[in-house]
Order: structure tokens, then sequence, then C-alpha cells
């Protein structure tokens, strides 16, 4: 039986089918030094070869993957990378697609802090002048952490001690692993949408670098910075340190330093309340006392300017007074003098005080007779004096000229 006779690409399409079947062919980590390596700016494409002591290997990392790289890849480097193997039909040759690729070992993560620690501060996430103040008497204290360890324990104690009037929400994270950064910065992101906290506590306990690299994430870097809501960076011991401690408002060496300089204590507050209480009391005594000598003060004047102003017045009165009496007797006596003008004048006009020097009035039938031509022989005549009466009959008039 005679074998079928396939082409180039038929052959290579068999292989690549064969690595695509055996598990053993995805989902490996391979350790390596990178060598010959190229990054096709056009497309974003990333190839290079890895390489150890006793054999090499083509690799590629296509744009999508090499787009999530938070460190530059070069020479040199040694890597792990995680990724298939895989057939290059059309160059007949296989290869390593690596879909995620981290520094190998603990300098090379510190390499990868750098980097973008570099990166970070150039676009000014770093900046000192950006920080939030933290409130001095928060009413809610948020803390994002892993709810399992024992820095939530214990940040919530000492809260419990320090401070238990503030009301305190866990959003619960992991702290370690591929989905940490994502998880932490989402929940930064859910409490500054419900703006319940005042002040946001973001940590974890210690561990090594490879525990703590969750917290030099971009994603979490980049959503501490963002917060609206006031940041402490709780992470690790007082030795280690993260990009989160530079991004936050605020770094505690610890979780449970976080906790004491979220919120104030109680206790040195009762005290300070104390303090200020009494200082209050005696700068009230202090104060009531100066005010009453004060009002004794002004009460003496009071009295002195009272008694000063009613002699003045009365003086002024007395014065007012004599004027007056001076000026009602003055016009009296001009009254009194007018007076007398106006009697003498009457008297000298009374018909009485003419007839007291010898005058009489004479009527005829109710009239007085002024001129001789009033009367006729016979008439009857009154004749009034100054004192009584006459009748008398006329006999004879005679002169008739009424000029004396």
């Amino acid at each position: 039986m005679s074998k079928p006779i396939v082409t180039v690409s038929q052959l290579n399409r068999y292989i690549a089918s064969k690595f695509e079947e055996d598990s053993h062919f995805g989902g490996l980590f391979v350790r390596g030094e990178i060598s010959n390596f190229t990054g096709h700016y056009a497309s974003g494409h990333l190839y290079m070869s890895l390489k150890d002591e006793g054999s090499v290997i083509k690799a590629v990392m296509f744009k999508g993957n090499a787009s999530r790289l938070k460190f530059k890849l070069y020479d040199g480097l040694k890597v792990t990378a995680y990724g298939r193997v895989g057939v290059y039909e059309k160059g007949g040759n296989y290869q390593l697609y690596i879909e995620d690729i981290m520094p190998d070992g603990e300098g090379a993560l510190w390499l990868a802090f750098e980097e973008l620690k570099k990166k970070l501060s150039a676009e000014g996430l770093f900046d000192e002048s950006l920080k939030k103040p933290i409130p001095k008497y928060p009413e809610t204290v948020g803390i994002i952490t892993s709810p399992t360890g024992a820095a939530v324990q214990d940040i919530l104690n000492i809260l419990k001690r320090r401070y238990p009037l503030a009301r305190v929400i866990v959003y619960p994270v992991t702290v370690q692993g591929i989905t940490a950064s994502g998880e932490i910065a989402a929940a930064i992101k859910r409490a500054n949408a419900e703006k319940r906290a005042d002040v946001l506590i973001v940590g974890r306990g210690g561990g090594s670098i490879e525990d703590l690299w969750a917290f030099n994430e971009e994603q979490t870097v980049r959503a501490v910075f963002s917060s609206e809501i006031p940041v402490i960076s709780a992470v690790g011991h007082e030795t280690d340190f993260t990009l989160c401690d530079l991004a936050a408002d605020l770094r505690a060496p610890t979780p449970s330093a976080a906790a004491e300089l979220a919120t104030p204590d109680t206790a040195m507050l009762s005290a300070s309340m104390q303090t200020v209480s009494l200082r209050m009391k005696n700068a009230l005594l202090k104060l009531t006392e100066s005010r009453r000598e004060k009002l004794k003060r002004l009460k003496t004047d009071l009295q002195k300017s009272t008694l000063k102003l009613c002699a003045e017045r009365s003086q002024e009165l007395d014065y007012i007074t004599e004027k007056l009496t001076n000026s009602v007797k003055k016009l009296l006596g001009e009254k009194k003098h007018a007076a007398q003008l106006i009697a003498f004048r009457l008297a000298a006009l009374d018909p009485k005080a003419v007839l007291k020097r010898g005058y009489a009035v004479v009527t005829v039938d109710g009239r007085n007779v002024t001129s001789s031509k009033m009367l006729k022989k016979g008439d009857r005549a009154e004749i009034m004096l100054a004192s009584g009466c006459a009748t008398a009959e006329i006999i004879e008039t005679e002169g008739n000229n009424d000029e004396f």
C-alpha cells in the first residue's frame, strides 16, 4: 500500500494540528533569556528568541498582549513567559506564542518597578502638590483589603479602640495573584461611586515583592491616584515600599499605623476637651470679673455724671426762672401802665366826670338836646346832673349859633 503524497502546506498544517491537540503545548511557563529582540512598530507585535545554556526557541507576542507590558524587553533580559507552542505554517517552524511575560526573579521585578515608577512620575501621579488632606474627624472609614487577613483585624481593632464613633465599611478584595490588581482598582472606584467613606485605607500585610506586586500594578496605582476620597496606603511592613504608597495621599508604614493616621484618639480628644473646657471656664470667669468691675466703674461714673448734670441743670433752671420772672414783672408793669393810661382815657371820656364839672345832659322825648334849635317853647326837658335829675319847661329859646 503506497503512502499518499502531501504538499508542504498540508504537512505543516498537520504538524500544527498535532501541537494544538497536545495539551502539553498549551498554557506553558517557559524561562529563558531574550535574544534577537525586535519590536515591529507598525504592527505592534514583538519578536524574539528565548534561550538557555543548551537551546533556543523563537517566540512572538502579538500587539494585544504586548500593549499590557509594564516594562521594556531587551536582549539579555531573563524572563518567564506564559503561552502556547504552535507552528508558523508559512515558515515551517514552531515557536512560542507569548500571552504574558514577567521579568524572572526579584531583581527583574524591581526593574519593572523602576520603569513604571519613572513613567507614572513623569505623568505627575506622585506630585506632592496634588495630595488631598486626610479629614481630622471622619464619620466613615473605608477599608480595601483581604477580609480574612490579619491586616483587616488589626485595623478594625485599632479603629474600635481609638475612635469608636466612626463607621467602618470593608470592601473585600484579594490582595495577591493575577486578579488582585483589578479587584483593588474596582473597589476604589466603587467606594468613590457610593460616596459613603470619608477616607480609604488600601493595603495588606507584609510579604515578598511578588506577594505585594498587585500594589505595583499600573491600574491599581492609577485608581489610587484618581480617587476623590483621600487614600492612605498601608502595604506590608515599614520597610516595604510600593507605587501605591507614592500615589496615595498619605503612606502608612503598616496597616495598624494607617488606622491611627486615619482617625483621632478619643482619649487624647477627651483630655484635650477637658483642657479646652478648663481654659474656657477660666476665661469666662476672668471676663465676668472684668465686666463686673467695668460695670461698677460705669455705675460710679454714671452717678457722678448724673449728680453733676443735675446740678448744672438746676443752676440753668434757676437762671431761666429768674429771667422768666423778670420778664413777667416787666411785662406786667408795661401792661399795668398801659391799663392805667386806658383807664385815665376812659375816665376822661366818662359823661359823669363831665357832669361833675357842672355840665348837664338835656333830653327831650329821649333825644339828647345839643342845639337850641331842637327846643321850642313849652317842651318838657329832662335834665341829668352829676347827682340826680330835674324836669324843666322851656319858656324861651335863643342863641341859634352852634359855634362857641
